[in-house]
């Protein structure tokens, strides 16, 4: 039998702005600038169960997607650059802002993982 640990809850847009712990808040949940730690060394809670997948990717991509693509055709259509001043513009943008989002919903995504249970091979929660 085992004894399931109480955890406050924390909130998810918490998680993923400081990257903390989903369990505690206090611990670091990143142990690099995206792979997630083995334990958090605040409250030893086994982070084994976070995998966010593809998921935060996806959502970088139709994020930055829509904001880049539609800057950048705002641009096209009011000022009519070169091509080579859309390159500059748009290239660094988008590592910028892919970079500064992906880690912000991997770790928003995981907490959700932790607050709902979520397992990977479950349909129904038993």
């Amino acid at each position: 039998m085992t004894l399931a640990v109480e955890h406050p809850q924390v909130s998810s847009l918490r998680v993923g702005v400081t990257g903390c712990c989903p369990g505690c808040g206090k611990g670091h949940l990143f142990d690099g600038f995206l792979s997630i730690a083995k334990r958090c060394e605040a409250c030893d809670l086994d982070l084994a169960f976070a995998d966010a997948g593809d998921g935060p990717a996806v959502f970088v991509i139709l994020i930055v997607g829509f904001l880049v693509v539609g800057a950048a055709l705002l641009v096209e259509v009011n000022y009519e650059p070169p091509l080579w001043i859309h390159a500059v513009l748009w290239v660094p943008l988008m590592l910028v802002l892919a970079l500064g989002l992906l880690r912000f919903l991997k770790a928003g995504l995981v907490a959700l993982q932790f607050r709902n249970d979520a397992r990977q091979g479950r349909l129904a929660h038993k």
